[in-house]
């Protein structure tokens, strides 16, 4: 699986929609899709994922407001580390 499969996965998982997979520019928060306890799930199994530290320090809610903003989010970590 690729970086943006497993993101959408666990989004997916946290979300429980497929709607996360279908419009990648969908607004999580506006929507009411994603709030801050879905936030700290999503926090917790991308770092347990891709063996990052994902902290609600570290994430501006701007960073994580779609589920394309997300995959970038974690795409620019992984990148850091590497």
């Amino acid at each position: 699986m690729n970086i943006s499969e497993i993101v959408l996965t666990e989004l997916e998982k946290v979300t429980e929609t497929d709607e996360v997979r279908r419009n990648l520019d969908l607004m999580l928060f506006d929507e009411k899709i994603l709030d801050s306890f879905g936030s700290m799930e999503l926090m917790v199994a991308l770092s347990e994922q891709f063996g990052l530290e994902i902290t609600p320090g570290q994430v501006e809610r701007e960073q994580w407001t779609s589920p394309r903003k997300i995959i970038a989010y974690v795409q620019e970590r992984l990148k850091e580390i590497h």
